[in-house]
């Protein structure tokens, strides 16, 4: 079992619980992969997401009782059916109104604990031994966590009786309370958040701010990577927060998710702190400050506004502010994003290459989000007919995400079906083909929903680390 060969349980000097390799882990490597102890779709991807192996479709097949699961073929419904066999007479219940992801997932915890099934004692840390955090927890949060345990009730209906049925310790509150803290979210080929699960065993990694592992899902299946060398003992880290932020960000961030002061290299040395906030206090102040209502004009799709706006913000500081600045660099993501969607190839090309050289700074171990940026890049360039640059943006990405994916992902294996440039002859990104057969083609897809990951600003691409729990609305 990969499991027991490459990695185990023990106790992290400072930390708790952790995971450490057993061997040396070379960097692309996978470390191990699992399904969920128990998951469920988003609630904005409910109509569009098969509920039993999250692919997405706009034709699937609806439950004929709750009206609320999806599925993509008979054998996903039959898949499906042990797990959403309690569900569906909730969701029928309700109707037509559905409660948020917290609620549903926690439901289908506590019908799996209540099956009596021992499905996690092959798990190097059970559900009664995850972190509840009550007790660090402010007393706004233990509201919160009240108010969805009502919510809870008013779901579960008539099953409420069983929950005096449930393990010793594990009462709604508290398993509430583990849940939000180690849940994983799930992400679908297009780096969207499609669900969320409860994965026992991956929720022992401890975070640092500079890991050397990576979680990448496929389907709802996790997979651990090596982004580096590891030598044997050496813990597993991924990272639980946003690394675009400084560290006093990153601390304040993790002490309030999860309740503990990082000592991370990083953070101990401010390592960076001064690049992410080069320039003049009062000029990068003021782009921080406009980020939240640019970010607004970008989820409204106000893109005219947005582009006027950012790139006014971005000359007026261009002597005083460098590019290496995390709020320049944002401005830089929005504004080529605008550019994309208003047909402005040239522009959002310069941008995008201004933009490569920062992240290059910030993600010196292989990421997901340089790969998204070369990606976007390459296919800018590919459109201008610039062909040489694009294969080489096209080349830097596939050969970060050998790494962080692996090249038997959906992403990096699948080959061609027609004639190409000369692409490396390893197997290639899935998309080549449709940039090199036609322009058309390849700027539909560019342009393809802005919330999509082409057009999303790498920096805030969910890559499958630990969320910042649940939202609860």
């Amino acid at each position: 079992m990969m499991m027991t060969m490459n990695i185990e349980r023990f106790v992290s000097k400072g930390k708790g619980n952790g995971l450490r390799a057993l061997r040396e882990i070379k960097a692309g490597e996978a470390i191990h992969s699992c399904e969920p102890y128990s998951f469920c779709i988003a609630k904005d991807f409910l109509k569009t997401a098969c509920h039993s192996c999250l692919k997405r479709g706009e034709s699937l097949s609806r439950c004929s009782q709750c009206k609320t699961a999806r599925y993509c073929s008979v054998q996903c419904q039959k898949q499906a059916w042990p797990d959403h066999k309690r569900e569906c007479k909730c969701l029928k219940r309700l109707q037509p109104r559905i409660p948020t992801d917290s609620v549903r997932l926690l439901t289908r915890i506590i019908f799996k604990l209540l099956s009596q099934s021992e499905s996690d004692q092959e798990e190097l840390y059970s559900i009664a031994e995850h972190q509840s955090h009550l007790a660090d927890m402010s007393e706004e949060k233990k509201e919160g966590l009240g108010h969805l345990c009502t919510t809870l009730q008013v779901y579960l209906g008539e099953e409420n009786g069983d929950l005096s049925q449930l393990p010793p310790g594990l009462d709604p509150i508290s398993l509430l309370a583990r849940v939000t803290c180690n849940c994983f979210s799930i992400s679908d080929g297009e780096l969207q958040d499609v669900g969320v699960g409860l994965y026992l065993s991956m929720s022992l990694l401890n975070h640092d701010c500079q890991p050397n592992c990576v979680m990448i899902s496929e389907g709802k299946r996790l997979t651990l990577r090596a982004v580096r060398l590891i030598r044997p003992c050496e813990e597993l880290t991924i990272s639980y927060t946003d690394i675009l932020a400084t560290s006093k960000e990153r601390r304040s961030h993790l002490q309030e998710q999860y309740h503990f002061l990082c000592q991370c290299t990083r953070c101990t040395t401010e390592d960076k702190d001064c690049d992410m906030l080069a320039g003049e206090k009062t000029a990068w102040t003021s782009l921080r400050d406009a980020i939240p209502h640019l970010e607004q004009l970008q989820s409204e799709q106000r893109w005219e506004e947005l582009l006027k706006e950012s790139q006014a913000l971005l000359h007026r500081y261009t002597d005083v502010v460098p590019d290496r600045n995390i709020y320049v660099l944002r401005l830089l993501d929005l504004s080529m994003d605008a550019c994309i969607s208003l047909d402005d190839y040239k522009t959002a090309l310069e941008y995008g290459n201004r933009a490569l050289e920062t992240y290059k700074l910030y993600y010196s171990d292989p990421h997901p989000s340089r790969a998204v940026e070369l990606l976007r890049v390459g296919k800018l360039q590919h459109y201008m007919g610039r062909l040489e640059e694009a294969q080489g943006s096209f080349t830097q990405a596939y050969d970060i995400m050998k790494v962080t994916h692996g090249t038997d992902h959906v992403l990096t294996n699948e080959r061609p079906s027609t004639a190409v440039p000369p692409w490396p002859h390893t197997p290639l990104l899935r998309f080549f083909d449709m940039l090199a057969v036609n322009q058309h083609a390849a700027i539909f897809a560019l342009k393809w929903n802005v919330s999509g990951w082409l057009c999303l600003p790498p920096a805030f691409v969910p890559l499958c680390i630990k969320p910042a729990g649940l939202e609860f609305n």
